[in-house]
């Protein structure tokens, strides 16, 4: 009986080891990396505002790395947003991009 119990929880153990490591290498995976966010913050403009929901889900694709992108809140700052219409609003090369963009698309866009 012993026995099974030791092998029951050694399984269990295991299982929940290669549970977490998957989830934290998830997690990992999906925050941009410093590097790529500031290269897309040198090379474009993000206008937002607050209270924006979906500039928040913009805001979560970079995690931490938000700090690094260059932008600018509508709500604080109306006289740069002048021909905003919408956000969030990527400003790269002169042309918007309005809507929440994947990193993948923004480094298209970016040449990052």
């Amino acid at each position: 009986m012993k026995k099974k119990l030791r092998s029951a929880i050694t399984i269990f153990i295991i299982i929940a080891v290669i549970l977490l490591a998957f989830f934290l290498l998830k997690n990992k995976e999906q925050e941009t990396s410093e590097e790529i966010a500031k290269c897309i913050g040198k090379n474009s403009i993000l206008y937002t505002q607050l209270g924006c929901h979906a500039c928040g889900s913009q805001k979560e694709l970079f995690g931490e790395s938000y700090q690094n992108l260059n932008v600018i809140d509508c709500w604080y700052e109306r006289e740069k947003c002048a021909n905003i219409q919408y956000t969030p609003t990527w400003v790269i090369n002169g042309k918007e991009y309005v809507g929440v963009q994947t990193i993948e698309k923004l480094q298209e866009l970016t040449n990052c």
